[in-house]
């Protein structure tokens, strides 16, 4: 064994509320692991063994007691506890409680933002996946065609997509009514708008072939919460193309094997709602546009 010199500085805390320091002297030298050296039982059983280390986590997280977060996990996936529903905003799919959540450690979250309003960012946050997984698939001069585009996740893919495509792209938008179709025409978010019938996959086959010249959509964003659309998915998207299926309405037995039937080469991506950055995206879209914000505010918040 060569000769070396192992030199151990110790610094030592005392006195109450010296556990809580304990993530700001792992920063302060440099430490990212931490080892925990205790005698007894009692370390474990007084409960500081678990307070060393949720304060190390709480620091990782940047978060401090009173910080307003929401969760990105699925609520089916929150173990959570319901004690007085306060009131129902049916209107805005949202429900105000007193009650008591568990996010798991591995779980994902974001911080209410200050400059908006919670309404308005739960909103967005509630669809985040799809604009940032729409800022992911599309490159200048694609054609994009968003299946669902007048609703939330929709409008937010559309505006994300033009970006993306640039003036050499195209931004479909198919709308169910026309209501959602006149609203998304005057944001200016797509180079076309139609209100069309997601369950007659040949009729908007035929609808996008003369939008596009024949040449299909080299990425088609799925995001209706109704079944049987993905044929429409699909056949409106060109052989070497990507579905990406953001609705979890879809059947992915019907996905594969329609396209197996049918002969087309289509990459389908199946849409888990997160993607690395995509509340911080999401978020930016509502800053960035006022026509967002300003639709997102009237409908949701």
């Amino acid at each position: 064994m060569r000769n070396f010199n192992f030199h151990v500085p110790t610094e030592i805390e005392f006195g109450k509320g010296a556990a809580d320091k304990t993530a700001a002297l792992v920063k302060k030298h440099g430490g990212s692991r931490v080892l925990l050296v205790y005698g007894g039982q009692s370390a474990v059983k007084s409960g500081l063994v678990t307070y060393a280390v949720r304060s190390t986590k709480i620091d990782e997280f940047d978060l401090k007691e009173g910080d307003k977060i929401a969760t990105l996990v699925s609520l089916s996936l929150t173990p959570l506890r319901i004690d007085k529903i306060k009131e129902i905003r049916d209107e805005i799919d949202q429900v105000d409680i007193d009650g008591k959540a568990i996010l798991f450690e591995s779980g994902i979250y974001a911080k209410i933002p200050a400059d908006m309003p919670e309404t308005l960012a739960l909103s967005a946050l509630d669809v985040a996946g799809a604009p940032a997984q729409t800022a992911k698939l599309c490159k200048p001069g694609d054609i994009v065609l968003i299946i669902g585009a007048g609703g939330k996740s929709g409008m937010l893919c559309c505006y994300e997509a033009k970006k993306r495509v640039g003036v050499t792209g195209m931004v479909i938008g198919m709308c169910h009514s026309q209501k959602s179709t006149e609203r998304l025409q005057k944001l200016g978010f797509c180079d076309h708008v139609f209100a069309g019938n997601a369950h007659d996959p040949v009729g908007m086959m035929e609808k996008i072939s003369e939008l596009t010249n024949g040449e299909m959509a080299d990425v088609t964003i799925n995001n209706v919460n109704v079944p049987d659309t993905e044929m429409t998915s699909i056949l409106c998207t060109k052989d070497t193309g990507v579905v990406y299926f953001f609705s979890m309405a879809t059947s992915f037995t019907k996905a594969a094997l329609g396209a197996e039937g049918v002969g087309s080469d289509v990459t389908m991506i199946v849409g888990n709602g997160y993607t690395r950055g995509h509340a911080e995206i999401t978020l930016q879209l509502l800053r960035e546009s006022k026509e967002l914000r300003d639709i997102f505010t009237e409908l949701y918040a």
